[in-house]
């Protein structure tokens, strides 16, 4: 199994560090256009394997030497500027989609079966940008961001009803930022429906607490957060490694489904071999279903941003 992730940075490096100790990938290459950084991740993160008894050959390489991702089974994307303190993920859209375009098309020549996991922001437009550009089955381009929700969540709930955060299930829709819509009526406790534990009113408190993990974390440290991303590419990777058939929130295009089309967004998904398996349509109460609109239409306000348009 040969890994591409484009972009070395914090959430590259994390993400092939996990890749790397549950021994996921036979190769995994670190691409990134400053080709010092690739190729000193690479050899710190190679050097440490042997401690660890994997056998995961790891590769650093500069963008004049994408030929080397050939034959990629899953291409991660997480390169694109980073957010920094008050600046939003709306931001970063024109900056990161011609990023986004590029390393899809280099991808594409390289590795035409390859699946995408996406992770650059604003992620639902940067899922949007990378499957319009790579013209392949949308089943293969998957955005990663609903699951990285979902955890923070998972992590304030409980925090507030003092248990451990494994036993909470939950699921979200929509987009990865401040229109995310973690669903209250099919979030459970070790099978406990959450209304009997916690009201929706100090629930909206803990889903407003969710919206800005991401942003606490920047404010802190001056850059995006590394640690939980990887953790959640490697949810995604790992189902379809194994074909474990993982139910999970992630952003993917819709064409029909919860009566959108054309727009990525975040809907729970089955992962396996293929990439997604199937878009699960839940059967949402008249609440739901406007903040799902509302979601999209904040997704396809910063969709028609894009400068790049003509170009897809």
């Amino acid at each position: 199994m040969k890994i591409t992730i484009i972009g070395s940075g914090n959430v590259g490096l994390s993400c092939a560090t996990l890749l790397a100790q549950q021994k996921l990938a036979t190769q995994i290459i670190l691409l990134d256009i400053k080709e010092n950084i690739s190729k000193g991740k690479s050899l710190d993160l190679a050097q440490m394997l042997p401690l660890l008894h994997s056998d995961t050959k790891v590769l650093g390489i500069s963008n004049n030497e994408f030929d080397k991702t050939k034959n990629s089974d899953i291409t991660i994307i997480t390169s694109g500027y980073p957010r920094t303190p008050g600046m939003s993920r709306d931001e970063l859209i024109n900056i990161n989609a011609q990023i986004i375009l590029s390393v899809t098309k280099q991808s594409i020549i390289f590795s035409p079966k390859t699946k995408f996991i996406i992770v650059s922001n604003p992620l639902d437009v940067m899922t949007y940008v990378s499957y319009i550009v790579s013209k392949i089955d949308a089943s293969r381009i998957i955005g990663m961001g609903g699951i990285l929700d979902s955890i923070r969540y998972r992590y304030f709930l409980s925090k507030e009803l003092h248990c451990s955060p494994r036993d909470i299930h939950t699921v979200l829709l929509g987009t990865h930022g401040d229109y995310m819509i973690p669903l209250y009526r099919y979030t459970s406790v070790s099978g406990i429906p959450i209304h009997e534990l916690i009201s929706k009113e100090k629930n909206n408190v803990l889903i407003e607490k969710t919206k800005k993990g991401g942003e606490e974390i920047v404010n802190f440290l001056g850059t995006s957060s590394w640690l939980a991303p990887g953790a959640s590419i490697l949810q995604i990777v790992e189902s379809i490694i194994k074909d474990s058939k993982r139910i999970l929130s992630c952003s993917v295009f819709l064409n029909g489904e919860y009566n959108l089309s054309n727009i990525c967004l975040g809907v729970p998904i089955v992962v396996g071999k293929n990439g997604i398996e199937k878009i699960l349509e839940l059967h949402l109460n008249k609440e739901e279903k406007l903040l799902l609109i509302q979601s999209a239409n904040q997704v396809q306000n910063m969709i028609c941003k894009l400068e790049l348009l003509n170009e897809l």
